[in-house]
């Protein structure tokens, strides 16, 4: 079964919207002809639920196939189905807003956003802006290199001579601003523009999850190396919330708990990355959705993706506008 928050479904409760406005209307109508009687009423959605149960959700659809769009432009993606199942266990109506990386925190300040679900990592400088659920998912930085650079480490990098891109404000540019002083760093709107840089050689290596970096370089093998051996602590992604707001924050902690007790995102992965699951368990790395201590070590499979050419098809379809956090 496929998950999805779809254009129709939004569609669908704005048509219910209309139509309890009109409601309204209609009644505020019926008032004003009583005697002096007062008007009220409560507007729903086309089920008959309250609208005021919406839960609006801040993601970047363009980070395939966490957050993205199906052939009809609808939201789509491991995140969309969390979501969708997240609000049909709690009864909200869901709302996605397709929002740009640098514009996900202020969305909920601003209060334009209830959660943000983007693989957004848990930060102290974030956590300082706003709230963070428990982590739902974990990841490593890797290097997505160009074939030519010789770039075998992170060491080989922090050099004079070298040219790093980044995604800007991801945890790459975070890491690569601390770390790789020597180097020449440019930073981009999105990690497509990255993946460029290194495949057309103006950019020797590009810092980036370690999913992105394994489908881009099968999608451009003649180009690129991809470099895992672990450079840092692994990452922990959270959906974030307004600060204070500890009642949602608490419903998504328990339905997260849930989620990694029934299987939820063992049937998620299987859904939207059987292949790629296959590729990170031959090239011994710890997978998103593993909080097992005993499985899948977050310091293994140092090598390239060439190890694992053979354990997965690493659709590099999927490759071509990605746009994550990995942040």
């Amino acid at each position: 079964m496929r998950f999805r928050t779809q254009a129709v479904y939004i569609k669908r409760m704005a048509a219910g919207a209309v139509v309890a406005a009109a409601a309204l209307l209609f009644a505020a109508g019926l008032a004003s002809c009583s005697d002096g009687g007062s008007s009220g009423g409560e507007a729903t959605n086309s089920d008959g639920g309250s609208t005021d149960k919406t839960l609006t959700v801040a993601m970047e659809l363009a980070y395939p196939p966490f957050e993205t769009r199906d052939e009809a432009g609808d939201a789509y993606g491991i995140s969309p189905a969390f979501m969708q199942r997240f609000t049909d266990e709690y009864g909200y109506d869901l709302v996605i807003e397709n929002t740009a990386f640098d514009g996900l925190i202020p969305a909920l300040q601003t209060g334009k956003a209830d959660a943000v679900m983007s693989s957004i990592t848990i930060t102290d400088e974030r956590e300082a802006e706003v709230d963070f659920t428990d982590p739902y998912a974990v990841a490593q930085l890797a290097i997505l290199a160009n074939a030519q650079s010789g770039i075998g480490s992170i060491d080989d990098l922090n050099q004079s001579d070298k040219t790093v891109a980044v995604k800007t404000g991801s945890t790459g540019d975070v890491y690569a601003t601390s770390h790789l002083t020597n180097a020449t760093i440019v930073r981009l709107a999105d990690e497509s523009a990255c993946v460029t840089e290194v495949v057309q050689g103006r950019a020797d290596g590009f810092l980036y999850d370690q999913l992105t970096i394994y489908r881009n370089n099968q999608a451009n093998p003649d180009t690129t190396t991809a470099v895992f051996i672990p450079f840092q602590d692994p990452e922990y992604w959270g959906i974030a919330v307004q600060s204070g707001d500890d009642e949602l924050r608490t419903q998504f902690n328990e339905f997260i708990a849930q989620c990694k007790q029934d299987g939820t995102f063992d049937e998620l992965t299987q859904e939207f990355l059987a292949d790629e699951k296959a590729a990170f368990d031959d090239l011994g790395f710890r997978w998103f959705f593993d909080f097992d201590e005993e499985g899948g070590s977050a310091d293994a499979g140092a090598g390239t993706a060439g190890d694992a050419g053979a354990g997965a098809d690493g659709d590099a379809s999927a490759v071509d506008a990605p746009a994550e956090d990995a942040a």
